[in-house]
């Protein structure tokens, strides 16, 4: 019988994930209420997770894993011999971000119906009447666009780095915003800007139809950047395209490899041979010197300050203010807090405290 859990705690309001960094006990051992069990941290806090009460601790992470709040690192059983469910997920359907989450009925009606899943929100289970629902909007909606010789550009997203990206997109004047989506429905109906918010991810096919094929994501995703990632896959899904933005306050040297769906913002710099991957962002006031790599999806965050040759892996976040040696390289999925100084290279899957110096070694100071 499964006594307790242990999950993942919230250690930061603006971190939904932390690094699991070491654990203190074997699979099936015998431990007391309060024993040391597991050590955890993000880019702001490390913290100690002890066990709640006695018995034996059945794992369920392992160690250097990056896990989301609210997973299972273990449970305390009666036994030793108790048999489980080995999966870490313990998390309520409502916090999963992530994929579409439809019951099967619901799938099948919209087969029927001719709904495509993209069209479905993502942020709520999706039932049945859900289904009818947007079945019944998407044919009862008239959208009438502003007359455009320019291209279409839709904006995913209404907070502050959508205001960004729409400000940004009519210093440009390439294209004329199509509209906004956002999945919260409150805002339907409403303006940032002065462009209004349509409605939700339910348009998509709406939109297309009338000849908006790009997109731009408006999610920054500080906070998680799946959910970044989550939303250009939904929009790439649904048949849109991402052009690279590039501020015209921006400096990029000819030489630059720019790719699809890259964000540049004011008055950053991006080197002679410097390669940008698709998709990936390079925010305001930040560095991206000669001969430096950036991964699919990565954030170079604004301030930063990138010496020559250095590489920046996928999914990785490069905080505000932080500085590198010349040609360190920074792996995948990485988590570099605001003002940290790079010294080293960083492993995948590595978060690094804000305000440290990193030499490639765990815990210095």
């Amino acid at each position: 019988m499964i006594k307790s859990e242990i999950l993942v705690p919230l250690l930061n309001a603006n971190e939904p994930e932390a690094r699991l960094v070491e654990i203190h006990v074997k699979d099936r051992q015998s431990v007391e209420k309060g024993l040391l069990l597991f050590t955890i941290e993000t880019t702001k806090a490390t913290t100690e997770i002890e066990s709640p009460s006695a018995g034996f601790v059945r794992l369920l992470a392992i160690k250097g894993a990056m896990l989301l709040v609210g997973e299972r690192l273990a449970v305390i059983t009666d036994t030793a011999k108790e048999e489980i469910s080995l999966s870490s997920k313990s998390l309520p359907p409502s916090s999963v971000v992530k994929d579409l989450r439809i019951t099967k009925p619901a799938r099948a009606l919209a087969k029927l119906l001719g709904v495509g899943l993209t069209a479905l929100p993502h942020d709520r289970l999706v039932t049945e009447e859900i289904v009818r629902q947007t079945a019944a909007g998407l044919q009862k909606m008239d959208l009438e666009l502003p007359p455009s010789r320019q291209p279409y550009l839709l904006i995913f997203g209404a907070g502050g780095h959508a205001k960004s990206i729409m400000d940004m997109v009519k210093l440009l004047d390439k294209y004329v915003i199509a509209g906004i989506l956002d999945d919260d429905q409150q805002l339907t109906g409403k303006e940032v800007l002065g462009i209004p918010v349509l409605g939700t991810r339910a348009l998509f096919p709406v939109l297309l139809e009338k000849g908006v094929s790009q997109a731009a994501n408006g999610v920054g995703g500080i906070v998680d950047i799946n959910v970044r990632i989550n939303i250009f896959e939904s929009l790439e899904n649904a048949g849109f395209s991402f052009p690279s933005l590039i501020h015209p306050q921006a400096a990029v040297e000819k030489s630059a490899e720019i790719e699809e769906g890259v964000q540049v913002f004011a008055n950053a710099y991006v080197g002679s041979e410097a390669h940008l991957h698709p998709r990936c962002m390079v925010n305001t006031n930040a560095v991206v010197s000669h001969d430096c790599v950036i991964g699919m999806y990565s954030h170079i965050a604004p301030g930063a300050l990138l010496a020559g040759e250095v590489q920046v892996g996928a999914r990785s976040l490069v905080g505000m203010g932080v500085t590198t040696a010349i040609g360190v390289k920074i792996g995948n999925n990485v988590r570099i807090g605001n003002g940290a100084i790079i010294l080293a290279d960083v492993p995948d899957k590595t978060i690094i405290q804000a305000g440290r110096f990193w030499t490639g070694k765990v815990g210095t100071p």
